[in-house]
């Protein structure tokens, strides 16, 4: 399998909702202020222990910002759907594609959830023969199958839901970033999957003095030694880095 030793992150917030200062609220600053202050943290650092064929994967992750494209968008439907969007920015070179492959875009629309049964994904492609890693969000707004419960760190509902899923798609993106990917248990979970919706504390510190509920991630490891916290299944494997 194929690790992801570091990322190199920018976001783009996709939808006409984006240019509502009333809907963007905390979301945008909130969200690049999370990916700046993950890189070098002990949460990132619960991933460390997966290797690929390419090496170990590191804790150091950096953030290029974002980009705002307002046109209309789409939900998560269709992978190819949000690749184009990806595509798109790096066409009109608001995105340059990392040239080492480590390239990790997420799209955050406004578009809302509905029947879907999923809150986020991430996904491996390639713009103009540049691989990449790229990920896809719901707007989770006063979602409540996507919402972690967070009232103690003073952001919004919107911006704690996007955050904790945040965290489950980049680290399966470092751990796991294609298919055949570096890292799923027997039944096809990943290791966000595996600690999914599991919280061990209210909040989690980063290194920038942000703080943030946040799922576990899986720890074989951990599993092994027994020092992780339970997931769902009751089995002690989950490590925040708290």
């Amino acid at each position: 399998g194929y690790a992801r030793p570091t990322a190199v992150s920018k976001a783009i917030f996709w939808g006409p909702s984006w240019s509502n200062a009333t809907f963007v609220g905390d979301k945008i600053t909130g969200l690049d202020s999370w990916y700046v202050g993950h890189s070098g943290s002990n949460y990132a650092k619960t991933v460390d222990e997966y290797t690929g064929t390419n090496g170990q994967v590191g804790p150091t992750t950096t953030h290029q910002g974002h980009v705002i494209d307002t046109s209309t968008a789409t939900g998560g439907g269709s992978t190819s759907a949000i690749l184009a969007e990806v595509c798109k920015q790096v066409t009109a070179g608001n995105i340059v594609p990392d040239p080492s492959g480590n390239g990790y875009y997420p799209v955050y629309s406004d578009v809302k959830r509905g029947n879907a049964g999923y809150c986020a994904w991430h996904s491996a492609g390639s713009c103009g023969g540049k691989a990449l890693q790229f990920a896809f969000f719901f707007n989770l707004d006063g979602d409540p199958g996507c919402d972690p419960a967070d009232s103690t760190t003073g952001h919004s509902q919107g911006l704690a839901a996007l955050a904790n899923v945040t965290a489950h798609e980049l680290e399966e993106a470092r751990s796991d970033p294609a298919s055949p990917g570096a890292w799923y248990d027997s039944s096809g979970a990943e290791n966000g999957d595996k600690c999914a919706w599991t919280f061990n504390v209210p909040s989690v510190s980063f290194p920038n003095g942000t703080s943030w509920k946040l799922q576990g991630e899986w720890s074989n490891a951990a599993f092994t030694a027994g020092t992780g916290y339970p997931n769902s299944s009751g089995q002690k494997g989950c490590l925040d880095g708290h």
